[in-house]
């Protein structure tokens, strides 16, 4: 698949110098990371490209390149593509337009899935995983990237889940339709984490149905309350990938502000 045209985002595959360096300059401009600390290289890309893996750039109509997306294919193979960076600008569509780009570079390839790992923190980008693309997390990674120092995630551990975008499913088809699933929630589900002037409360995660809340804004609540910050991402990390690790999925995210997990059997 060459490009597409999605909102008035025109996204296609990149292959020369120049563009990998201008993405390259899009994503400082994005994380501000030390040096030697960028997500990925020029070269990097180069050598993806090359060989085949998913090398993006989205393109606003006035020509200026509005975000990018780098990925590999993985295991299992043949059926996995997995996305290692997106950056985007906010507000403009452009993060949908690539995913929807990505989706449709994957099933022109026979692939059935897309992974990416993001921060289970963040509430906009697992309202957007969730419920506008229809992924779900599928694995809790505690501190999978180890200590990071760019202007988005500095002072905080890098707790990841890993989204599985299964691309041919219904709930995924609706969703990139316009037309996502909320997920059930029955009138007995627990309030395994809440929240409370700011600061997470952790209930009882005993029933069948739990739900487990996220902070409005973590990346604002990291400059203006580091130890509230801290304190949600080790509540979410037990609550949340304590679950998980019992087996427990994940079915959505509910009001835009809490994952629901629903116990096996």
């Amino acid at each position: 698949m060459g490009g597409s045209v999605t909102g008035g985002i025109a996204v296609r595959e990149l292959h020369s110098l120049e563009e990998f360096g201008e993405v390259f300059r899009l994503f400082d401009r994005i994380w501000r990371p030390d040096p030697g600390g960028a997500p990925v290289t020029v070269e990097l890309m180069r050598a993806l490209s090359h060989a085949g893996n998913y090398v993006a750039g989205a393109y606003a109509e006035d020509g200026r390149l509005a975000g990018a997306s780098v990925g590999f294919l993985a295991a299992p193979a043949g059926r996995a593509l997995h996305s290692h960076v997106t950056g985007a600008e906010t507000g403009r569509g452009v993060g949908l337009a690539l995913k929807l780009h990505q989706r449709e570079w994957a099933l022109a390839r026979g692939l059935d899935r897309v992974t990416w790992t993001y921060d289970p923190l963040v509430r906009r980008n697992a309202h957007f995983n969730l419920v506008k693309l229809g992924a779900l997390p599928e694995e809790y990674l505690p501190s999978f990237y180890g200590a990071m120092d760019d202007a988005i995630n500095a002072g905080d551990e890098s707790d990841r889940v890993l989204a599985v975008w299964r691309l041919a499913e219904p709930r995924v088809a609706a969703a990139v339709r316009g037309e996502p699933c909320p997920p059930e929630v029955p009138p007995d589900a627990a309030t395994g984490l809440g929240e409370r002037d700011g600061r997470p409360v952790p209930g009882r995660a005993d029933a069948r149905v739990v739900l487990v809340a996220v902070p409005s804004d973590v990346e604002a609540l990291r400059r203006r309350d580091p130890g509230a910050a801290k304190a949600w991402r080790h509540a979410v990390r037990e609550v949340l990938g304590g679950l998980m690790a019992e087996g427990a999925r994940v079915t959505g995210f509910h009001q835009k502000s809490c994952y629901v997990v629903e116990r096996p059997g």
